[in-house]
């Protein structure tokens, strides 16, 4: 197993193909778990994933932001999402941009409007109107959560043409975003996850 160190090594000088192993195996040590669980969709689950586990951490921040930042549009203006899943995500994004010479804002979107001041719905800087923005997410389920987000943006005048999230659970959530019109991406599905937890897991 890697050091710290060594993964923020690897994440900062590797090609993109070794980061994303680099990240999945993240996912897979820090962030899925197997039991019972009920996920706040309701449903039930023998299976969890704590997304936070590893976007929060040094190595999974870094790891996300270059990974994203390559999937995007040329002409995206912005990176966005919901409150509180998303906030580390499009925050590493933004950060990595100003890094490749490619500056993104972020904007986070409030799952309430703000009970004071402006009490607007997003955070972050005012982007011309028609802005292209796109919505990041961590683990999609049913696709409802980011959904919320593109309705936020929209109605603040943003176009808003797709999501990326980094688990896709398939349990609906594409599905949900193509019936909505928007392009869906997901660096990792949940089979390419459990499949990578079963063979560590053997090899122990």
């Amino acid at each position: 197993m890697k050091t710290n160190s060594q993964a923020n090594v690897l994440v900062t000088t590797a090609d993109l193909s070794a980061i994303r192993q680099l990240l999945l195996d993240l996912f897979v040590r820090l962030a899925y778990k197997e039991g019972d669980f009920v996920l706040s969709s309701g449903q039930r689950s023998n299976y969890y994933i704590n997304g936070k586990q590893v976007t929060l951490t040094a190595e999974g921040a870094l790891a996300i932001g270059r990974l994203l930042l390559s999937m995007l549009p040329e002409d995206t203006q912005s990176v966005a999402g919901l409150t509180l899943g998303a906030d580390p995500i499009v925050t590493a994004v933004s950060v990595v941009s100003a890094y490749e010479n490619r500056p993104i804002p972020a904007l986070i979107v409030r799952k309430e409007a703000k009970g004071h001041g402006t009490r607007a719905y997003l955070e972050g800087p005012t982007l011309p109107s028609g802005a292209k923005v796109v919505v990041l997410e961590d683990v999609v389920t049913t696709g409802k959560s980011a959904m919320l987000a593109v309705e936020r943006l929209r109605a603040a005048g943003y176009a808003v043409e797709q999501v990326i999230a980094l688990v896709d659970r398939e349990q609906g959530g594409t599905e949900f975003y193509h019936s909505q019109g928007l392009k869906f991406q997901a660096l990792f599905s949940i089979e390419e996850i459990r499949q990578r937890y079963a063979q560590i897991e053997s090899e122990r």
